[in-house]
């Protein structure tokens, strides 16, 4: 086993990979930018090393600054967490050639996974059902405007490097295609430092559902079960639940073996999500693969019983998976909301600043991963997310009912938040009874904005 664990990131996750390392009697090192030299991550770690100034690039994505601490502190693993390296395939590879392990797939599974329109390829060739859409890269608007023709309308133009929304277009009619795709090129070449795209059928109204998988280096594969992630705004999740209201047993365990199967044909190692829409009639596609662990990876961990950042590190050092397909046990339901630092009320409008008062929400079966704590500085160089709130219950009703009352407990004084928002979803008939879809909160932003929820139960 490992005796010093690197975690390159900040914020929550760091937060949450130092715990599981230090439950495991292995010593964690943190990193941060000169933004989060009070971070808590930071406070908490007893050997932290600043790795440059505060923009990412500079810092959390300075690979060679990364690298180099590890090295000076004698770490033999370093953890990505989510987003900055955690899918940066040439990092991965540096790694082992610095003779230290990456918790995460291998630098060739990321790159074949990374590539959406490879990925695309490689999942029709294992028998994953995927989206009607282009064979591999589109490299023109013509080629795009002759498989959109083909397919039909409306169309999704995508960013085969993206992730997160950006380098997504929705094109509905001929005339916008053109402007559409060098946009979303654009858009692409910017974030990913990668214009090449691929074009899909866009599935109108879908459920977004993802699979998480656990794979060791013998050869072993599960899946732990279904997410729905179809509560977004601007193609970014806020809101995640397992298991789904939107499907049936039968494909339940269809979807699953898809996402092993998956898995499989990538050469998967260590923990992965595999990610559907699944459309009105009940088919799915796959999507995407995320070759790392999950903002709501705590959603699966509750239904299950497991920890996955502690197996993440245990397949990492070459151990096999604590538990088979048949030792997997699912129960209750589980629900995450994140807490982000943003306006809805004005276009979900960053909101960066310090942290006052603090009061966060607990009791029976409430979890809380933040990074936050009373006087602490919210920086306006990183994602805005500033906490999950995770619940569990034995019910999908008594698991709303909990996460409106954690909601309602929680008091972040400074930077606006979504709270009241994700409070409005919880109370809206549509939600409660299970119907939505990734266009719920596109539909109805303007009344959650105004509405005040009368509180009444419906029927689920």
């Amino acid at each position: 086993m490992f005796k010093r664990i690197l975690i390159a990131n900040r914020g929550e996750i760091a937060v949450r990979v130092f715990r599981a390392c230090r439950e495991m009697d292995i010593e964690p090192v943190a990193v941060y930018s000169q933004a989060d030299r009070e971070a808590l991550h930071v406070q908490l770690a007893e050997r932290a090393y600043c790795i440059g100034p505060a923009r990412s690039a500079d810092s959390y994505l300075n690979m060679d600054a990364i690298l180099t601490v590890a090295r000076a502190a004698g770490c033999d693993a370093i953890h990505p967490g989510y987003g900055f390296l955690s899918e940066n395939a040439d990092f991965a590879d540096a790694c082992q050639t610095a003779g230290i392990a990456f918790i995460g797939p291998s630098g060739d599974v990321i790159r074949a996974m990374g590539n959406k329109a490879a990925a695309r390829a490689l999942m029709r060739k294992a028998g994953v059902p995927v989206v009607p859409g282009s064979d591999g890269a589109v490299d023109t608007a013509q080629q795009a405007q002759a498989i959109a023709d083909a397919i039909g309308y409306p169309v999704l133009i995508k960013a085969a490097a993206g992730g997160g929304g950006r380098g997504m277009r929705r094109v509905y009619e001929p005339a916008q295609l053109k402007a559409l795709f060098e946009e979303a090129r654009g858009e692409a070449l910017a974030c990913f430092g990668d214009g090449e795209m691929y074009l899909e059928k866009l599935i109108l109204r879908p459920r977004h559902i993802e699979f998480q998988i656990m794979a060791d280096r013998e050869g072993h594969v599960i899946q732990l079960g279904e997410r729905d992630c179809s509560i977004q705004r601007r193609n970014q999740k806020l809101l995640e639940e397992s298991p789904s209201r939107a499907l049936t047993p039968a494909l339940r365990e269809e979807m699953g073996k898809a996402a092993v199967a998956a898995a499989r044909a990538a050469g998967y190692e260590n923990a992965g999500t595999v990610e559907f829409v699944v459309d009105q009639e009940g088919h799915f596609y796959f999507i995407e693969m995320n070759t790392r662990i999950q903002v709501e990876h705590p959603v699966t961990e509750l239904t299950t019983g497991l920890d996955l950042v502690r197996e993440q590190i245990r397949v990492a050092a070459g151990l096999p998976l604590s538990v088979s397909q048949e030792e997997v046990f699912f129960r209750g339901h589980a629900m995450e909301c994140r807490i982000n630092a943003e306006d809805p009320a004005h276009g979900f409008r960053p909101s960066p600043g310090k942290v006052g008062f603090l009061h966060l929400p607990g009791g029976f079966g409430v979890r809380v991963d933040t990074g936050l704590y009373p006087g602490c500085e919210l920086p306006a160089y990183y994602d805005s997310l500033m906490a999950k709130i995770i619940v569990y219950a034995p019910t999908r009703l008594e698991a709303i009912r909990r996460m409106r009352r954690s909601l309602e407990e929680l008091i972040v004084e400074g930077p606006a938040a979504n709270t009241d928002l994700l409070h409005q979803i919880l109370y809206h008939p549509d939600f409660v009874r299970g119907n939505y879809n990734t266009g719920f909160l596109e539909e109805h932003l303007d009344t959650l904005l105004t509405w005040s929820g009368s509180g009444e139960e419906v029927e689920q």
